[in-house]
Protein backbone atom coordinates (compact mmCIF):
# COMPACT_ATOMS: atom_id res chain seq x y z
CA UNK A 1 0.00 0.00 0.00
CA UNK A 2 1.41 3.55 -0.70
CA UNK A 3 0.97 4.73 3.08
CA UNK A 4 3.99 1.57 3.47
CA UNK A 5 6.23 3.43 1.14
CA UNK A 6 8.62 6.08 2.78
CA UNK A 7 10.40 8.38 0.36
CA UNK A 8 12.04 12.48 0.55
CA UNK A 9 11.34 13.77 -2.86
CA UNK A 10 13.75 17.01 -3.43
CA UNK A 11 15.15 18.79 -6.34
CA UNK A 12 14.01 19.39 -10.02
CA UNK A 13 15.12 17.42 -13.57
CA UNK A 14 14.89 13.76 -14.23
CA UNK A 15 13.71 11.54 -11.65
CA UNK A 16 16.95 9.58 -9.95
CA UNK A 17 16.19 7.06 -7.32
CA UNK A 18 18.13 6.03 -4.46
CA UNK A 19 18.47 3.30 -2.16
CA UNK A 20 20.88 3.16 0.72
CA UNK A 21 22.70 0.62 1.83
CA UNK A 22 22.89 -0.99 5.57
CA UNK A 23 19.12 -1.47 7.00
CA UNK A 24 18.56 1.64 4.04
CA UNK A 25 18.29 4.12 6.76
CA UNK A 26 19.90 7.07 4.38
CA UNK A 27 21.74 8.87 7.39
CA UNK A 28 24.67 10.69 6.01
CA UNK A 29 23.04 11.32 2.39
CA UNK A 30 22.31 14.30 2.66
CA UNK A 31 25.81 16.34 1.29
CA UNK A 32 25.09 13.84 -2.01
CA UNK A 33 21.91 14.50 -2.20
CA UNK A 34 22.50 18.35 -2.02
CA UNK A 35 24.46 18.34 -5.28
CA UNK A 36 22.76 15.86 -7.03
CA UNK A 37 18.90 18.15 -6.22
CA UNK A 38 20.68 20.23 -8.65
CA UNK A 39 20.10 18.63 -11.19
CA UNK A 40 17.59 15.64 -10.58
CA UNK A 41 14.45 15.27 -8.37
CA UNK A 42 16.17 13.31 -6.27
CA UNK A 43 13.84 10.56 -4.36
CA UNK A 44 15.68 9.19 -1.29
CA UNK A 45 13.96 5.78 -0.91
CA UNK A 46 13.43 4.33 3.35
CA UNK A 47 12.66 0.72 2.57
CA UNK A 48 11.95 -0.24 6.75
CA UNK A 49 11.12 3.96 7.53
CA UNK A 50 13.72 4.06 9.72
CA UNK A 51 14.29 7.92 9.42
CA UNK A 52 10.31 8.29 8.99
CA UNK A 53 8.96 7.37 12.52
CA UNK A 54 10.03 3.33 12.64
CA UNK A 55 13.35 2.92 14.12
CA UNK A 56 12.52 1.44 17.52
CA UNK A 57 9.33 -0.50 15.68
CA UNK A 58 9.79 -4.20 15.05
CA UNK A 59 11.69 -5.70 12.11
CA UNK A 60 11.58 -8.74 10.55
CA UNK A 61 14.11 -10.82 8.03
CA UNK A 62 14.66 -8.74 4.98
CA UNK A 63 14.35 -9.95 1.60
CA UNK A 64 16.06 -8.46 -1.81
CA UNK A 65 12.47 -8.72 -3.79
CA UNK A 66 10.24 -7.03 -0.86
CA UNK A 67 13.45 -3.94 -1.19
CA UNK A 68 12.95 -4.09 -5.14
CA UNK A 69 9.00 -4.52 -5.33
CA UNK A 70 8.93 -1.37 -2.87
CA UNK A 71 11.20 0.47 -5.12
CA UNK A 72 9.21 0.23 -8.30
CA UNK A 73 6.30 1.34 -6.52
CA UNK A 74 8.01 4.17 -5.20
CA UNK A 75 8.22 5.07 -9.13
CA UNK A 76 5.23 4.45 -10.17
CA UNK A 77 4.08 7.27 -7.18
CA UNK A 78 6.61 9.79 -8.88
CA UNK A 79 7.15 9.34 -11.91
CA UNK A 80 4.49 10.62 -14.57
CA UNK A 81 3.07 8.78 -17.43
CA UNK A 82 5.59 7.44 -20.43
CA UNK A 83 8.55 8.72 -17.61
CA UNK A 84 11.28 7.15 -16.80
CA UNK A 85 13.94 7.37 -14.13
CA UNK A 86 17.75 7.22 -12.99
CA UNK A 87 18.54 4.63 -10.11
CA UNK A 88 21.44 4.50 -7.22
CA UNK A 89 22.03 2.11 -5.04
CA UNK A 90 24.84 1.48 -2.92
CA UNK A 91 26.13 -1.83 -0.46
CA UNK A 92 22.83 -3.56 0.05
CA UNK A 93 20.89 -0.60 -1.57
CA UNK A 94 23.06 -1.84 -4.64
CA UNK A 95 22.07 -5.28 -4.72
CA UNK A 96 18.16 -4.62 -4.71
CA UNK A 97 18.92 -2.02 -7.55
CA UNK A 98 20.41 -5.02 -9.35
CA UNK A 99 17.15 -7.10 -8.85
CA UNK A 100 14.70 -3.95 -9.81
CA UNK A 101 16.37 -3.78 -12.98
CA UNK A 102 16.52 -7.52 -13.54
CA UNK A 103 13.05 -7.80 -12.45
CA UNK A 104 11.28 -4.54 -13.49
CA UNK A 105 13.22 -2.68 -15.63
CA UNK A 106 10.38 -1.02 -18.18
CA UNK A 107 10.76 2.38 -16.67
CA UNK A 108 14.61 2.30 -15.79
CA UNK A 109 16.86 4.57 -17.62
CA UNK A 110 20.08 3.71 -16.03
CA UNK A 111 20.83 1.96 -12.95
CA UNK A 112 24.30 2.28 -11.26
CA UNK A 113 25.15 -0.41 -8.35
CA UNK A 114 27.69 0.52 -5.88
CA UNK A 115 29.66 -2.30 -4.43
CA UNK A 116 26.49 -4.52 -4.10
CA UNK A 117 27.54 -7.79 -1.92
CA UNK A 118 26.42 -10.55 -3.78
CA UNK A 119 29.41 -12.18 -3.35
CA UNK A 120 27.99 -15.49 -4.10
CA UNK A 121 28.64 -14.81 -8.02
CA UNK A 122 32.31 -14.72 -7.55
CA UNK A 123 34.13 -18.59 -8.00
CA UNK A 124 34.62 -19.06 -4.15
CA UNK A 125 31.28 -17.59 -3.73
CA UNK A 126 29.99 -20.00 -1.01
CA UNK A 127 32.82 -19.74 1.08
CA UNK A 128 32.92 -15.77 1.01
CA UNK A 129 28.60 -16.37 1.43
CA UNK A 130 29.95 -18.71 4.58
CA UNK A 131 32.07 -15.48 5.55
CA UNK A 132 29.18 -12.92 6.09
CA UNK A 133 27.25 -16.34 8.16
CA UNK A 134 30.65 -15.66 10.36
CA UNK A 135 29.76 -12.27 10.85
CA UNK A 136 26.13 -12.54 12.34
CA UNK A 137 27.58 -15.41 14.42
CA UNK A 138 29.67 -13.16 16.26
CA UNK A 139 26.74 -10.64 16.35
CA UNK A 140 24.73 -12.99 17.91
CA UNK A 141 27.30 -13.71 20.27
CA UNK A 142 29.32 -10.80 20.93
CA UNK A 143 27.52 -7.94 19.80
CA UNK A 144 27.61 -5.12 17.56
CA UNK A 145 31.12 -3.79 18.15
CA UNK A 146 32.76 -7.14 17.69
CA UNK A 147 30.59 -7.74 14.62
CA UNK A 148 31.11 -4.73 13.10
CA UNK A 149 35.21 -5.14 13.84
CA UNK A 150 35.00 -8.58 11.70
CA UNK A 151 32.84 -6.90 9.16
CA UNK A 152 35.32 -4.34 8.43
CA UNK A 153 38.17 -7.25 8.32
CA UNK A 154 36.11 -9.39 5.67
CA UNK A 155 35.42 -6.41 3.18
CA UNK A 156 39.63 -5.32 3.56
CA UNK A 157 40.77 -9.27 3.04
CA UNK A 158 41.83 -9.28 6.25
CA UNK A 159 42.16 -12.16 8.78
CA UNK A 160 39.53 -11.54 11.72
CA UNK A 161 39.90 -11.65 15.22
CA UNK A 162 39.67 -15.53 16.31
CA UNK A 163 37.73 -14.78 19.74
CA UNK A 164 36.07 -11.05 19.50
CA UNK A 165 35.05 -9.95 23.17
CA UNK A 166 31.37 -8.60 23.69
CA UNK A 167 28.12 -8.67 24.50
CA UNK A 168 25.17 -9.34 22.54
CA UNK A 169 22.32 -6.75 22.45
CA UNK A 170 19.11 -6.83 23.84
CA UNK A 171 15.86 -7.01 21.41
CA UNK A 172 15.32 -3.44 22.54
CA UNK A 173 18.67 -2.00 22.28
CA UNK A 174 18.54 -3.78 18.47
CA UNK A 175 15.22 -2.08 17.41
CA UNK A 176 16.89 1.34 17.85
CA UNK A 177 20.03 0.85 16.27
CA UNK A 178 20.28 0.52 12.04
CA UNK A 179 23.68 -0.86 12.01
CA UNK A 180 22.20 -3.79 14.51
CA UNK A 181 19.22 -4.24 12.14
CA UNK A 182 21.04 -4.26 9.35
CA UNK A 183 23.64 -7.14 11.20
CA UNK A 184 20.67 -9.11 12.26
CA UNK A 185 17.96 -9.05 9.50
CA UNK A 186 19.88 -7.79 6.19
CA UNK A 187 23.24 -9.16 5.93
CA UNK A 188 22.38 -12.71 5.54
CA UNK A 189 19.85 -12.51 3.28
CA UNK A 190 21.16 -9.71 1.06
CA UNK A 191 24.93 -11.60 0.53
CA UNK A 192 23.17 -14.78 -0.43
CA UNK A 193 21.23 -13.36 -2.84
CA UNK A 194 22.05 -14.53 -6.51
CA UNK A 195 21.47 -12.00 -9.05
CA UNK A 196 19.52 -12.99 -12.61
CA UNK A 197 22.43 -12.94 -14.94
CA UNK A 198 20.60 -13.52 -17.88
CA UNK A 199 17.92 -10.64 -17.17
CA UNK A 200 20.94 -8.36 -16.23
CA UNK A 201 22.48 -8.86 -19.75
CA UNK A 202 19.49 -8.42 -21.55
CA UNK A 203 19.90 -4.72 -19.61
CA UNK A 204 23.45 -4.03 -19.54
CA UNK A 205 23.35 -1.10 -21.48
CA UNK A 206 21.34 0.31 -18.61
CA UNK A 207 23.54 -0.64 -16.08
CA UNK A 208 26.87 -0.01 -14.33
CA UNK A 209 28.85 -1.21 -11.44
CA UNK A 210 30.40 1.08 -9.49
CA UNK A 211 33.53 -0.04 -6.92
CA UNK A 212 35.58 2.65 -4.51
CA UNK A 213 39.21 3.09 -6.17
CA UNK A 214 39.97 2.85 -2.03
CA UNK A 215 38.58 -0.60 -1.96
CA UNK A 216 40.92 -1.70 -4.64
CA UNK A 217 42.12 -5.80 -4.01
CA UNK A 218 39.47 -5.93 -1.62
CA UNK A 219 36.08 -8.30 -1.76
CA UNK A 220 33.65 -5.73 -3.48
CA UNK A 221 35.68 -4.51 -5.92
CA UNK A 222 35.85 -7.48 -6.66
CA UNK A 223 32.52 -8.51 -6.95
CA UNK A 224 31.16 -5.27 -8.41
CA UNK A 225 33.90 -5.55 -11.65
CA UNK A 226 33.23 -9.37 -11.88
CA UNK A 227 29.66 -8.64 -12.00
CA UNK A 228 30.19 -5.82 -15.26
CA UNK A 229 32.52 -8.92 -16.45
CA UNK A 230 29.61 -11.36 -16.78
CA UNK A 231 26.55 -9.22 -17.44
CA UNK A 232 26.72 -8.46 -21.03
CA UNK A 233 29.15 -6.37 -23.21
CA UNK A 234 27.16 -3.51 -22.57
CA UNK A 235 27.64 -3.18 -18.94
CA UNK A 236 30.46 -0.70 -17.34
CA UNK A 237 32.07 -0.36 -14.78
CA UNK A 238 33.31 2.75 -12.93
CA UNK A 239 35.04 3.49 -10.12
CA UNK A 240 34.12 6.12 -7.59
CA UNK A 241 35.70 8.18 -4.83
CA UNK A 242 36.24 6.48 -1.32
CA UNK A 243 35.81 3.20 -0.50
CA UNK A 244 32.54 0.99 0.32
CA UNK A 245 31.13 4.27 2.11
CA UNK A 246 32.37 6.71 -0.60
CA UNK A 247 28.83 8.50 -0.29
CA UNK A 248 29.47 9.81 3.28
CA UNK A 249 33.37 9.89 1.95
CA UNK A 250 33.92 12.15 -0.15
CA UNK A 251 30.28 13.48 -1.07
CA UNK A 252 30.69 15.92 -3.72
CA UNK A 253 33.04 14.19 -5.94
CA UNK A 254 31.25 11.21 -5.82
CA UNK A 255 27.71 12.94 -6.78
CA UNK A 256 29.77 14.80 -9.62
CA UNK A 257 30.61 11.39 -10.74
CA UNK A 258 27.67 9.86 -9.98
CA UNK A 259 25.73 12.51 -12.86
CA UNK A 260 28.17 12.49 -15.18
CA UNK A 261 27.80 8.34 -15.46
CA UNK A 262 23.99 8.35 -15.42
CA UNK A 263 23.92 10.95 -17.72
CA UNK A 264 26.36 9.27 -20.04
CA UNK A 265 24.64 7.30 -23.10
CA UNK A 266 23.54 4.21 -21.86
CA UNK A 267 23.37 3.21 -25.66
CA UNK A 268 27.31 3.10 -26.06
CA UNK A 269 29.06 0.38 -24.00
CA UNK A 270 32.22 1.64 -21.88
CA UNK A 271 35.23 0.09 -21.45
CA UNK A 272 35.97 -1.52 -18.17
CA UNK A 273 38.17 0.81 -16.72
CA UNK A 274 40.38 1.59 -13.42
Amino acid sequence: MAEDLHHDVRGKGPVLLIVPGGAGHPMGFAPLTDVLAERFTVVTYDPLGLAHGRLGEPVGDQRVEEWSDGARRVLDEVLAEGESAYVFGTSSGGIAVLDLLARHPERLRHVVAHEPPCVGVLPDGIRQQAVFQEVYDTYRAAGLQAAAVRLGAVLAGQKPEESPSGQPLSREQELGIPMALFLAHVLRQFTSYAPDLPALTASATRLTLGAGTDSRGQLLHRTARFLAEHSGNGSRFVEFPGGHVGVAEHPLAFADLLAETLLADGGTPVPLTT
